[in-house]
C-alpha cells in the first residue's frame, strides 16, 4: 500500500507543475533484468532482456531541481523455466522520478534521481509445455522504488537540442500465478529488477 500510495503522490506532483520550464526526451533503451527466481516445484524463471522506445517528459523547477516522467512503449518479455519458453508478458513501466541535475560551465549536465516505478502486464500467454497443457498465467501490477543516473550533453551550435545518455534501476518483482483449469499449478514472485540503459535526443522548451 505504502508504495502505491508514494507512486500516485509522485504523479500528482509532477502533473500539478504550471509553470516553468518543459523537455522532451526520446530515447531507445534496453531492458536488462539484474535476477532471476528459483521457484520450488518450478525451477529457474528468468525474463529476456529486451529493447524500447522511451519517450519521456521532464519539467524543470528551476535549474538543478526537475522531474521527470517516463512513458515507454508496451514492452515485450519472454519468460523461461530453466533454459525453456514458458510464458510471454506484454507490459508497461510508467516510472517518476525526482532529479537533481548538476549544472556547471561545461557543456555537460550530469543527473540523478529517485522515484516510483509501476509494471503493468496484460496479454500474459503460455508457450512450450505450459501451453501444450492448456495452461493460464496471470501477471499482477507491482510497484517498486526507482532510481536514476546520468549526463545530458549540448552541443555547442546546438539551442535547445542535447544528447543524453542515463541508466535507471527498478525494483519489481510482480506475481505470477499459472492455472489449468481452475487448479494453480504455480505461484511466484518474478524477480526482474531490471536496469534500463537510454541512449537518445533531448529538446527544451
Amino acid at each position: 500500500m505504502l508504495k502505491q500510495v508514494a507512486i500516485i503522490a509522485l504523479m500528482g506532483m509532477s502533473a500539478s507543475a504550471m509553470a516553468g520550464q518543459w523537455q522532451v526526451k526520446v530515447g531507445g533503451s534496453v531492458i536488462a533484468p539484474t535476477t532471476d527466481s528459483d521457484v520450488a516445484g518450478v525451477g529457474t524463471v528468468k525474463a529476456d532482456h529486451e529493447f524500447a522506445f522511451t519517450p519521456s517528459v521532464e519539467y524543470f523547477f528551476n535549474d538543478n531541481i526537475s522531474t521527470e516522467l517516463l512513458l515507454a512503449a508496451p514492452i515485450n518479455h519472454d519468460v523461461s523455466i530453466d533454459g525453456a519458453d514458458a510464458v510471454k508478458i506484454k507490459h508497461l513501466p510508467p516510472t517518476v522520478t525526482f532529479k537533481y541535475n548538476l549544472k556547471n560551465s561545461t557543456r555537460f549536465t550530469p543527473y540523478i534521481g529517485v522515484g516510483g516505478t509501476a509494471f503493468v502486464a496484460w496479454d500474459e500467454k503460455t508457450k512450450g509445455d505450459l501451453a501444450d497443457l492448456g495452461a493460464k498465467v496471470k501477471v499482477k501490477e507491482d510497484f517498486g522504488f526507482a532510481g536514476q543516473i546520468g549526463f545530458n550533453f549540448q552541443p555547442a551550435d546546438a539551442k535547445n537540442w542535447g544528447v543524453f545518455f542515463d541508466a535507471r534501476y527498478a525494483q519489481l518483482s510482480p506475481e505470477v500465478k499459472v492455472k489449468v483449469g481452475k487448479d494453480t499449478i504455480a505461484k511466484f514472485d518474478l524477480d526482474i529488477d531490471p536496469m534500463v540503459y537510454t541512449l537518445g535526443y533531448s529538446y527544451k522548451f
